[in-house]
């Protein structure tokens, strides 16, 4: 995860099931970089991708907020075109 930086604003008011799979991909970072096998980490990797792809293409959150999300928290890189 990268530092905490001032687009901080891009995690709160987000519809319910991207947090809940955000916080669940919280949890499966902090495993897996305290060093305890977690089997479902690919799981909670697929669910968060797919779920900030939901919520963008239904215009919930915005292409900059999802691209925030999955930089920080997938490690994602925006392709400059």
């Amino acid at each position: 995860m990268q530092a905490a930086d001032s687009n901080n604003h891009y995690e709160t008011a987000l519809p319910k099931y991207l947090k809940v799979s955000l916080d669940n991909m919280k949890k499966a970072i902090k495993l897996k970089t305290s060093g305890k096998k977690y089997l479902r980490y690919d799981c909670d990797y697929c669910e968060l991708q797919s779920d900030i792809n939901t919520a963008e293409v239904s215009g919930e959150i915005s292409p900059d907020q999802a691209w925030y999300l999955r930089s920080k928290y997938l490690g994602l890189v925006k392709e400059a075109i």
